[in-house]
Protein backbone atom coordinates (compact mmCIF):
# COMPACT_ATOMS: atom_id res chain seq x y z
CA UNK A 1 0.00 0.00 0.00
CA UNK A 2 0.94 3.90 -0.76
CA UNK A 3 1.33 6.02 2.11
CA UNK A 4 -1.22 8.50 0.45
CA UNK A 5 -3.64 5.72 0.02
CA UNK A 6 -3.27 4.75 3.98
CA UNK A 7 -3.92 8.39 4.82
CA UNK A 8 -6.97 8.84 2.31
CA UNK A 9 -8.84 5.63 3.86
CA UNK A 10 -7.77 6.98 7.19
CA UNK A 11 -7.60 11.06 7.25
CA UNK A 12 -8.26 11.64 11.39
CA UNK A 13 -4.85 10.17 13.05
CA UNK A 14 -3.65 10.58 16.30
CA UNK A 15 0.16 9.84 16.46
CA UNK A 16 2.20 8.19 19.28
CA UNK A 17 5.38 10.84 18.76
CA UNK A 18 8.35 9.57 20.54
CA UNK A 19 10.98 12.12 19.33
CA UNK A 20 12.46 9.86 17.12
CA UNK A 21 13.32 9.78 13.92
CA UNK A 22 10.24 6.94 13.02
CA UNK A 23 7.71 8.83 14.72
CA UNK A 24 8.79 11.88 13.25
CA UNK A 25 8.49 10.67 9.83
CA UNK A 26 5.44 9.31 10.65
CA UNK A 27 4.17 13.00 11.92
CA UNK A 28 5.51 14.70 8.77
CA UNK A 29 4.04 12.14 6.24
CA UNK A 30 0.43 12.54 8.62
CA UNK A 31 0.58 16.27 8.16
CA UNK A 32 1.03 16.03 4.36
CA UNK A 33 -1.53 13.42 3.65
CA UNK A 34 -4.44 13.35 5.76
CA UNK A 35 -6.96 15.65 6.85
CA UNK A 36 -6.56 15.90 10.75
CA UNK A 37 -3.54 14.99 12.76
CA UNK A 38 -2.70 15.13 16.30
CA UNK A 39 0.76 14.46 18.46
CA UNK A 40 0.52 12.52 21.60
CA UNK A 41 3.95 12.66 23.91
CA UNK A 42 4.06 10.60 27.17
CA UNK A 43 6.38 11.81 29.44
CA UNK A 44 6.93 9.35 31.67
CA UNK A 45 10.10 7.99 33.97
CA UNK A 46 11.96 5.89 31.31
CA UNK A 47 11.89 9.20 28.88
CA UNK A 48 14.77 11.87 29.05
CA UNK A 49 14.11 15.35 29.21
CA UNK A 50 15.77 15.53 25.56
CA UNK A 51 13.26 13.63 24.01
CA UNK A 52 11.09 15.81 24.91
CA UNK A 53 12.89 18.41 24.09
CA UNK A 54 13.26 16.84 20.18
CA UNK A 55 9.56 15.88 19.71
CA UNK A 56 8.69 19.36 21.23
CA UNK A 57 11.48 21.35 18.14
CA UNK A 58 10.33 18.61 15.58
CA UNK A 59 6.20 19.53 16.14
CA UNK A 60 6.61 23.04 15.79
CA UNK A 61 8.68 22.61 12.59
CA UNK A 62 6.08 20.64 11.04
CA UNK A 63 3.18 22.99 13.12
CA UNK A 64 1.74 20.29 14.52
CA UNK A 65 -0.34 20.01 17.63
CA UNK A 66 0.96 18.16 20.39
CA UNK A 67 -0.50 17.16 23.32
CA UNK A 68 2.01 15.90 26.66
CA UNK A 69 0.59 12.80 28.32
CA UNK A 70 2.15 12.59 32.12
CA UNK A 71 2.33 8.76 33.04
CA UNK A 72 3.76 7.02 36.12
CA UNK A 73 4.84 4.01 34.86
CA UNK A 74 5.95 2.51 38.20
CA UNK A 75 2.52 2.67 39.23
CA UNK A 76 2.33 -0.96 37.44
CA UNK A 77 4.20 -3.25 40.04
CA UNK A 78 4.52 -5.64 37.04
CA UNK A 79 6.53 -3.10 34.97
CA UNK A 80 8.49 -1.92 38.17
CA UNK A 81 9.56 -5.59 38.76
CA UNK A 82 10.96 -5.65 35.01
CA UNK A 83 10.11 -9.50 33.82
CA UNK A 84 11.60 -10.05 30.46
CA UNK A 85 8.13 -9.01 28.88
CA UNK A 86 8.25 -5.80 31.05
CA UNK A 87 7.77 -3.91 27.24
CA UNK A 88 4.35 -5.95 26.69
CA UNK A 89 3.33 -4.45 30.12
CA UNK A 90 4.84 -0.81 29.81
CA UNK A 91 3.46 -0.35 26.13
CA UNK A 92 -0.50 -1.39 27.29
CA UNK A 93 -0.02 1.06 29.69
CA UNK A 94 1.41 3.62 27.59
CA UNK A 95 -1.07 3.25 24.48
CA UNK A 96 -4.18 2.99 26.77
CA UNK A 97 -3.17 6.50 28.19
CA UNK A 98 -2.46 7.52 23.67
CA UNK A 99 -6.10 6.02 23.08
CA UNK A 100 -8.05 7.26 26.22
CA UNK A 101 -6.52 11.37 25.17
CA UNK A 102 -6.96 10.37 20.98
CA UNK A 103 -11.11 9.83 21.79
CA UNK A 104 -11.55 12.34 23.65
CA UNK A 105 -9.67 14.89 20.80
CA UNK A 106 -12.79 12.48 18.75
CA UNK A 107 -9.66 10.02 17.48
CA UNK A 108 -10.24 6.72 16.91
CA UNK A 109 -7.35 5.77 14.52
CA UNK A 110 -4.06 5.13 16.29
CA UNK A 111 -0.44 5.36 14.81
CA UNK A 112 3.02 4.28 15.77
CA UNK A 113 6.74 4.82 14.55
CA UNK A 114 7.06 1.18 14.15
CA UNK A 115 8.78 0.38 10.45
CA UNK A 116 9.59 -2.22 8.19
CA UNK A 117 13.21 -2.99 8.82
CA UNK A 118 11.88 -3.52 12.54
CA UNK A 119 12.67 -6.99 13.84
CA UNK A 120 9.42 -7.60 15.74
CA UNK A 121 9.78 -11.52 16.12
CA UNK A 122 10.94 -10.54 19.75
CA UNK A 123 9.16 -7.68 20.88
CA UNK A 124 6.44 -8.12 23.29
CA UNK A 125 5.89 -4.36 23.13
CA UNK A 126 4.75 -4.54 19.57
CA UNK A 127 2.77 -7.49 20.39
CA UNK A 128 0.60 -5.66 22.87
CA UNK A 129 -0.28 -2.72 20.01
CA UNK A 130 -0.85 -5.52 17.48
CA UNK A 131 -3.83 -5.95 20.55
CA UNK A 132 -4.32 -2.90 21.00
CA UNK A 133 -5.67 -2.36 17.10
CA UNK A 134 -2.94 0.57 16.55
CA UNK A 135 -1.24 0.79 13.33
CA UNK A 136 1.86 1.19 11.89
CA UNK A 137 2.16 2.48 8.33
CA UNK A 138 5.82 2.63 8.15
CA UNK A 139 6.35 -0.78 8.11
CA UNK A 140 2.35 -1.64 6.15
CA UNK A 141 4.03 0.62 3.61
CA UNK A 142 6.96 -0.61 3.54
CA UNK A 143 9.85 2.49 4.50
CA UNK A 144 12.85 0.70 5.46
CA UNK A 145 15.36 2.90 8.30
CA UNK A 146 17.25 4.00 5.32
CA UNK A 147 14.20 5.71 3.51
CA UNK A 148 13.19 7.14 6.95
CA UNK A 149 16.32 8.94 7.09
CA UNK A 150 16.88 9.80 3.67
CA UNK A 151 13.45 11.43 4.38
CA UNK A 152 13.96 13.39 7.24
CA UNK A 153 17.12 14.63 6.01
CA UNK A 154 15.38 15.65 2.76
CA UNK A 155 12.59 17.69 4.68
CA UNK A 156 15.80 19.10 7.43
CA UNK A 157 13.81 17.33 10.73
CA UNK A 158 16.63 18.18 13.63
CA UNK A 159 16.62 14.23 14.51
CA UNK A 160 17.31 12.96 11.49
CA UNK A 161 20.70 11.95 12.00
CA UNK A 162 19.86 10.73 15.76
CA UNK A 163 20.56 7.18 16.61
CA UNK A 164 18.27 4.73 17.71
CA UNK A 165 17.05 5.30 20.88
CA UNK A 166 15.31 2.56 23.85
CA UNK A 167 13.59 4.05 27.13
CA UNK A 168 16.08 4.35 29.92
CA UNK A 169 14.92 0.50 31.22
CA UNK A 170 16.56 -0.95 29.23
CA UNK A 171 19.74 -0.04 30.64
CA UNK A 172 18.58 -2.02 34.00
CA UNK A 173 18.81 -5.51 34.16
CA UNK A 174 15.73 -8.10 33.36
CA UNK A 175 14.74 -9.01 37.12
CA UNK A 176 16.69 -6.03 38.76
CA UNK A 177 13.87 -3.99 40.49
CA UNK A 178 13.31 -0.32 38.82
CA UNK A 179 12.90 2.36 40.73
CA UNK A 180 13.04 6.32 40.30
CA UNK A 181 16.65 6.37 41.56
CA UNK A 182 18.24 4.20 38.86
CA UNK A 183 16.47 5.87 35.81
CA UNK A 184 17.30 8.76 37.12
CA UNK A 185 21.27 8.17 37.53
CA UNK A 186 20.85 6.47 34.07
CA UNK A 187 19.59 9.19 32.92
CA UNK A 188 22.52 11.71 34.69
CA UNK A 189 25.06 9.55 33.15
CA UNK A 190 23.95 9.32 30.30
CA UNK A 191 23.51 13.74 29.68
CA UNK A 192 26.96 13.52 30.98
CA UNK A 193 28.71 11.67 28.08
CA UNK A 194 26.24 13.47 25.93
CA UNK A 195 27.64 16.32 26.83
CA UNK A 196 31.09 15.70 25.91
CA UNK A 197 30.40 14.34 22.71
CA UNK A 198 29.21 11.33 22.69
CA UNK A 199 26.43 10.19 20.48
CA UNK A 200 25.71 6.31 19.87
CA UNK A 201 26.19 4.36 23.67
CA UNK A 202 24.63 3.04 26.49
CA UNK A 203 25.33 3.51 30.71
CA UNK A 204 23.78 0.23 31.86
CA UNK A 205 23.29 -0.71 35.21
CA UNK A 206 25.08 -4.12 36.53
CA UNK A 207 25.28 -4.50 40.23
CA UNK A 208 26.42 -1.18 41.05
CA UNK A 209 28.88 -0.63 38.14
CA UNK A 210 28.11 1.54 34.52
CA UNK A 211 28.44 -0.99 32.28
CA UNK A 212 29.53 1.25 29.05
CA UNK A 213 29.06 0.02 25.56
CA UNK A 214 29.96 2.34 22.59
CA UNK A 215 28.87 2.52 18.99
CA UNK A 216 31.32 1.89 16.23
CA UNK A 217 32.62 5.69 15.81
CA UNK A 218 32.71 6.49 19.62
CA UNK A 219 35.92 3.97 21.22
CA UNK A 220 38.85 7.01 19.56
CA UNK A 221 36.76 9.26 21.65
CA UNK A 222 36.73 7.48 25.16
CA UNK A 223 40.45 6.62 24.42
CA UNK A 224 40.91 10.52 24.06
CA UNK A 225 38.37 10.95 27.22
CA UNK A 226 38.75 8.22 29.65
CA UNK A 227 39.85 9.82 33.05
CA UNK A 228 36.77 12.49 32.38
CA UNK A 229 34.70 9.62 31.60
CA UNK A 230 35.28 7.57 34.78
CA UNK A 231 35.11 10.70 36.86
CA UNK A 232 31.73 11.71 35.73
CA UNK A 233 30.21 8.08 35.77
CA UNK A 234 32.42 7.29 39.45
CA UNK A 235 30.42 9.86 40.88
CA UNK A 236 26.72 7.91 40.15
CA UNK A 237 28.49 4.41 40.18
CA UNK A 238 30.24 1.83 42.39
CA UNK A 239 32.71 1.39 39.35
CA UNK A 240 33.01 1.96 35.78
CA UNK A 241 32.97 -1.09 32.95
CA UNK A 242 33.79 -1.39 29.31
CA UNK A 243 31.87 -3.90 26.99
CA UNK A 244 34.89 -4.49 24.41
CA UNK A 245 31.67 -5.56 22.18
CA UNK A 246 30.53 -3.18 19.57
CA UNK A 247 27.32 -1.60 20.49
CA UNK A 248 24.31 -2.84 18.69
CA UNK A 249 20.79 -1.62 18.08
CA UNK A 250 17.78 -2.80 21.00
Amino acid sequence: MEIKKFFENNSAVAVAFSGGVDSAVLLLLAKKYAKRVKAYFVKAQFQPQFELDDARAVAALLDADMKIIELDVLKDETVKQNPNNRCYYCKKNIFSEIIKNAKKDGFSVILDGTNASDDISDRPGYRALREMNVYSPLKLCGYTKSDIRKLALKNKLPVANKPSYACLATRIPTGTKITDELLKKTEQAENALRKEGFEDFRVRYLNGAAKLELGKNEQKLLVEKRERVYTLLSKLYDGVLLDLKEREDE
